[in-house]
């Protein structure tokens, strides 16, 4: 369902915010003059509200480049879904590290004693405990001499003022007046969003509206489950049963693993329960228990909820889990797994916050549909031009928990190919100065089921301190911000914005290949290969000739060659059309381009036949076409 908040940020009326303990927005009513500020305005260049999984990435990335940056979190822990909502086992881009998903990703192998230590669990190949990867993300940000974070802070107020935010934080039980350029929703909910009056959408989309095939034929207001994950700890001979919980019901985990299995149900695989318990293994003998398959997901929509009655609907998600508990050590005998005492360090031992797998999503300049990501070169938009993060995780809806879950489209692992995350989802289409991250951004419902994932929450909050930065280092809004220079930045910091499966960050010619590709000139070919998507850009193949003339045309150079392969001297043909385009530009002699070839190590003959790879580095370093053309949100060149 859509929704839009219509109202003048200027006159603010006392309101009641969304909040809970954990949630971005305290509960207390505001009430104007009733708080004294204990200090002069604070004024920062990019605010960022919510310290998780994209708003941690966005604050240091902004750093980075040299920009003041203030993080505000609720809660004690950033990290989000990796730390505080315990789910430490990451999800996809095994094959497409880079930035600063690859830099944690790094800090976690060193902390461990290399990669391979990270493959405690078969549900993925980077687990860790959740309090250690707190530390390493804390690590990062307090290494920035430009970054500030305040934790345990809550959003009070926000609103315009010229060309600035006002937002008021209560934090250490003071409360700050805070001015910024540009701030970053990267709530878990999307609750800022709402509040600036930013328009959005709940639930599942028609598939009429967003001409999705497997969509429903009517929109919902159905979100994907939650689930309260549990760190379980081996406590060796010791008991460790808990109390029977309220209301527990052994059925509700019925074939939750073979031990307790009355009759299986078709097309679900049941798993020995030693393997279930193995899925979420973290190193240290713990033992992350969010498991899909009549385990603890569970259904609530809280999105519009009132903090309390948010907290109550948390506590019943509490409550499953821990029925769950009890059903692991009493049905199936596991005794000596307890509630790990020594990660989260909370009264109960649950994680900070629970796992939110769906948000509002806004309603952006551009919205990333299915057919995007599966047939990325032939659409109306060529949003592949305008990537800025990558991801390659199936579309992998949550839905058994809700009632009626067999009348909903099967999303389990919807195959499709890696894809790229458009800088347009970033930013919102009806608001200046504000970026969207975490699972608020400018996507569909189905689509959410792959970018809700940590790596791409990751890389796209990475691109957001960037795109704010940028933003508030040029005095323009991030709309206007030119989407070459923020690829540019993000290809300086080793990221992605093709998700070339088999060309690495590591590589010399990654960034003439990642340039190449987004300009549409050379395109990959997206291949599902059992559980992995990839898109292979074939970086040793030779250019066919029908295919490049075709992309050429739309940068009027028209060529027409009647061999199957490019030759070199076709190739050079190819680049004095290019400088044909520019009035004082004389042609390239074939001695000329021998010299720059072999620079770049590339030995040629005339009648050679050129790699794409070869092709690719040739053309970056003479003509520049990611450079030539800007692209505008919807992949348009300028």
């Amino acid at each position: 369902m859509r929704y839009s908040n219509r109202f003048f940020l200027f006159a603010l009326i006392p309101f009641c915010f969304f909040a809970m303990s954990n949630s971005l927005f305290s509960d207390n009513l505001f009430i104007f003059n009733s708080y004294k500020y204990s200090s002069p305005t604070k004024n920062v260049d990019v605010l960022v509200v919510g310290g998780g999984a994209s708003g941690i990435t966005a604050a240091i990335q902004s750093a980075r480049l040299n920009t003041s940056t203030l993080l505000i979190e609720e809660t004690k822990w950033l990290g989000g879904m990796l730390t505080s909502a315990g789910v430490s086992a990451v999800d996809g881009n095994y094959n497409l590290n880079s930035g600063l998903w690859q830099e944690f990703k790094n800090k976690l192998s060193e902390h461990y004693g290399g990669l391979d230590n990270l493959k405690t669990g078969w549900v993925s190949n980077v687990l860790f405990e959740p309090n250690i990867g707190e530390n390493i993300l804390s690590e990062m940000a307090n290494n920035e001499s430009f970054l500030e974070v305040w934790r345990e802070s809550s959003l009070r107020k926000i609103s315009r003022e010229d060309e600035y935010w006002i937002v008021e934080v209560e934090t250490n039980k003071r409360t700050q007046e805070i001015r910024a350029k540009v701030v970053i929703d990267a709530t878990e909910l999307g609750d800022l969003l709402k509040l600036v009056g930013i328009e959005y959408s709940i639930g599942m989309d028609s598939r009429y509206l967003t001409n999705e095939s497997i969509a429903p034929v009517n929109e919902n207001e159905i979100i994907q489950d939650l689930t309260y994950v549990m760190i379980l700890k081996d406590y060796g001979e010791n008991n460790k049963i808990i109390d029977k919980p309220k209301n527990y019901d052994p059925s509700s985990f019925n074939c939750a693993c073979d031990k307790f299995c009355d009759s299986p149900p078709e097309n679900i695989t049941v798993w020995p329960c030693d393997k279930m318990l193995d899925y979420g293994k973290l190193p240290n003998n713990y033992y992350m228990i969010n498991w899909p398959i009549f385990g603890n997901d569970y259904y609530t929509n809280t999105l519009e909820l009132s903090p309390k009655e948010r907290n109550e609907e948390y506590k019943k998600a509490k409550l499953f889990s821990l029925s769950f508990l009890y059903f692991i050590q009493s049905e199936l005998g596991y005794k000596n797994l307890g509630l790990a005492d020594d990660i989260f360090m909370t009264e109960d031992n649950f994680p900070l916050i629970p796992y939110h797998r769906e948000s509002r999503r806004m309603k952006g300049i551009v919205q990333l549909d299915i057919n995007d990501l599966t047939h990325p070169f032939d659409q109306e938009e060529m949003l592949y031009r305008t990537g800025i993060a990558v991801g390659d995780y199936p579309v992998d809806h949550h839905h058994r928990a809700y009632p009626l879950h067999n009348e909903l489209p099967d999303l389990h692992f919807y195959p499709i190919p890696s894809y790229s995350v458009p800088l347009g989802s970033l930013i919102p289409s009806n608001l200046d100065n504000f970026i969207v991250s975490e699972k608020s951004i400018s996507v569909t419902n189905i689509v959410n089921g792959t970018t809700r994932l940590q790596p791409v929450c990751m890389l796209h909050g990475q691109a957001s301190g960037v795109l704010a930065a940028l933003s508030s280092k040029k005095n323009i809004t991030p709309a206007k911000v030119s989407i070459r220079e923020v690829q540019s930045v993000l290809l300086e910091n080793e990221s992605y914005i093709m998700p070339y499966s088999d060309v690495f960050p590591n590589e010399d010619d990654f960034v003439a290949i990642q340039k190449i590709g987004s300009t549409g000139i050379l395109r990959g070919e997206g291949k599902n290969i059992g559980w992995k998507n990839h898109t292979f850009f074939y970086p040793d193949s030779l250019i066919v000739n029908s295919e490049i003339t075709k992309h050429l045309r739309e940068w009027g150079v028209d060529v027409d060659f009647d061999s199957e392969f490019l030759k070199v001297s076709q190739m050079l043909q190819i680049i004095n059309e290019f400088k044909k385009l520019s009035k004082f530009e004389e042609d390239l002699t074939y001695q000329e381009f021998y010299k720059i070839s072999l620079d770049k190590g590339i030995q040629i003959s005339p009648n050679s036949l050129l790699k794409r790879r070869e092709f690719s580095v040739i053309l970056n370093e003479i003509i520049d076409p990611f450079n030539l053309k800007d692209v505008d949100h919807r992949g348009v060149f300028k």
